[in-house]
């Protein structure tokens, strides 16, 4: 989630009960790289809280050790995550994030390099495939043999991005054959959608991220109805707080020129928070603001009001999709 997965992001989430930990946004790692200062600001502000994993991205060794050290030796870190699954074209077009799945030897290759060098939980995010999901069998023969502590299932395969339903039989299968835990992500975006995922793959944990930030209650309501508990649904009241506190600490964390800056940064996240709201009129009126004063004023007029905040985000077939096949059983 680069971009959005930034400390002004966890600390409303956290203030909402937020996940049993944090992934950063991922570390670029080339030749000249260094690790970003914000990330690990983001480490080091929030690990007192809740664990944070560093998520590198990179193709080389050599300098995935280098970084990983150096985010090790400046952060109190709770493990080192390696990206697989990223299918940006930018990103797969420099061999890295989702492309390294055609490159079964370098995944090893980095997964051995790094083992000795992680003082923490060493971890591979990934995808069932970069063409399509018959390529998971040979994968999880590649990832059952790697020394490392866990692995994330994005249930799509690259070529597919986060436009197709989830392929739970893969993450599932994952779940049944690798010999270390597997958490589950891929269209997470309710109460009813996390259970759905979690009982039809019995995956370890669930990792969470547009379904988070639209709804950040949503962490605290899984746990909640996984003991058993009900929990209240938020209102659309309770949205436009999150929206107000959300933009305080955008503000708070940013060096912004203007307020033209600031309202073009949580457009963002109103991307997520507000879609399908009014019939998408919400977000068509925020997309089109300059100043702030403008963005929370609409906000304000759309908000204020005791409704209950829609359970399911409407799909878009962009930013959501996916939802309605994981409930009806999967792909």
């Amino acid at each position: 989630m680069q971009d959005v997965s930034v400390l002004a992001l966890w600390r409303c989430l956290e203030r909402r009960g937020g996940p049993d930990f944090y992934v950063t946004e991922y570390f670029r790692v080339h030749r000249d790289s260094q690790p970003e200062k914000k990330i690990l600001r983001s480490i080091r502000k929030m690990s007192d809280a809740k664990p944070v994993i560093a998520q590198m991205i990179g193709n080389d060794p050599e300098h995935l050790v280098r970084t990983a050290q150096l985010i090790q030796d400046q952060s109190d870190c709770a493990g080192i995550d390696v990206n697989l699954g990223c299918p940006a074209p930018k990103v797969c077009g420099k061999a890295a994030g989702g492309a390294l799945l055609k490159n079964h030897d370098l995944i090893r290759e980095i997964a051995l390099s790094l083992r000795p060098v992680v003082n923490g939980s060493l971890t591979l995010k990934t995808r069932v495939g970069f063409e399509t999901e018959g390529e998971m069998e040979e994968l999880l023969t590649l990832f059952s043999s790697l020394p490392i502590d866990g692995l994330s299932i994005h249930g799509r395969t690259v070529r597919e991005r986060y436009q197709s339903a989830v392929h739970v039989d893969c993450i599932a299968r994952a779940v049944e054959t690798l010999p270390f835990p597997v958490s589950a992500n891929g269209s997470i975006v309710s109460v009813k959608t996390a259970l759905t995922m979690q009982q039809q793959t019995g995956a370890a944990g669930l990792m969470i991220g547009r379904g988070g930030i639209r709804n950040p209650w949503l962490f605290s309501r899984i746990r909640s109805a996984m003991s058993g508990r009900v929990s209240l649904q938020p209102t659309l009241k309770d949205v436009q707080n999150y929206i107000e506190e959300l933009t305080e600490e955008v503000a708070a964390e940013g060096d912004f020129a203007d307020d033209t800056q600031l309202a073009n940064r949580m457009k963002k996240f109103a991307n997520y928070i507000a879609i399908g709201i009014a019939d998408g009129e919400l977000v068509h009126q925020l997309r089109r603001t300059r100043h702030i004063d403008d963005f929370l004023r609409i906000s304000q007029a759309y908000l204020d009001s005791d409704q209950p905040f829609p359970e399911e985000p409407e799909e878009d077939g962009k930013l959501f999709c996916g939802a309605g096949e994981l409930l009806a059983g999967g792909a």
